[in-house]
């Protein structure tokens, strides 16, 4: 489907029970969406979805304050979101986006991931034809009928409706992430996740042999401190 690693939804959400990792991460998503929207959540319907996925974390309510108001404070004109492209074995691409207030020590930890397990980083915007940035939701299915959602949705920027093992993904052109935000929240749904991704256009297969010596690069990307998301051309 060309999201961000669902395949390993279970390993993941299992790394990101360690509070030690996920609540920094979560905390500076909060920062990053409250500097570029505002801090009313109301107002900023991607600060709402960070707030959202902190909750489901158990995120106490004074962490996420204090998040927002890091985002008017000096230490968040720093805090800049950058991406960077790599490369893998048996053809797979990489898109690593990062929150971090020093490119240098980011740069350079990125670099060393790629090169100590079997990839290599490429310049910057090699990968932009390779994937299309999309609004993307997940929630669990509700109790109305799939062809009403669609109705509904399409004229709040729903492109495409897709259902797996009980969870719904609805996905957007990203420039509609807050129009489809509040088109959910007007059918009365609420969504588990939802982020701007990068989907692959073409994605590849890969076998199980291949998939674990890729996840060992995927693992170190996703536990570094100024990652936040991973995207890949695996299906």
């Amino acid at each position: 489907m060309g999201r961000a690693f669902e395949y390993r939804r279970a390993a993941k959400e299992a790394r990101w029970d360690k509070m030690s990792k996920v609540f920094p991460k979560l905390a500076k998503a909060i920062t990053v969406a409250a500097k570029e929207g505002g801090s009313d959540p109301d107002m900023n319907p991607k600060l709402r979805s960070a707030i959202a996925a902190a909750k489901n974390e158990n995120m106490p309510k004074d962490n996420i304050d204090a998040a927002i108001k890091r985002a008017s404070g000096k230490d968040s004109a720093d805090i800049k979101t950058i991406f960077y492209d790599g490369k893998a074995a048996h053809g797979v691409q990489i898109t690593v986006e990062c929150a971090t207030d020093n490119p240098t020590r980011t740069v350079a930890n990125v670099k060393a991931i790629f090169s100590k397990n079997g990839g290599e980083i490429l310049p910057s915007g090699s990968l932009s034809f390779m994937f299309t940035r999309k609004s993307v939701f997940e929630l669990e299915k509700p109790n109305l009928e799939l062809d009403e959602i669609e109705l509904e949705l399409i004229d709040f920027g729903l492109t495409e409706l897709e259902e797996e093992d009980g969870i719904l993904y609805i996905y957007g052109d990203y420039t509609s992430f807050g129009t489809l935000h509040d088109g959910i929240e007007k059918l009365g749904l609420e969504a588990k996740k939802s982020s701007l991704q990068y989907i692959a256009n073409s994605p590849i297969n890969l076998n199980e042999e291949q998939m674990e010596e890729i996840e060992k690069l995927l693992d170190k990307l996703e536990d570094d401190d100024d990652v936040q998301a991973v995207y890949t051309n695996i299906e």
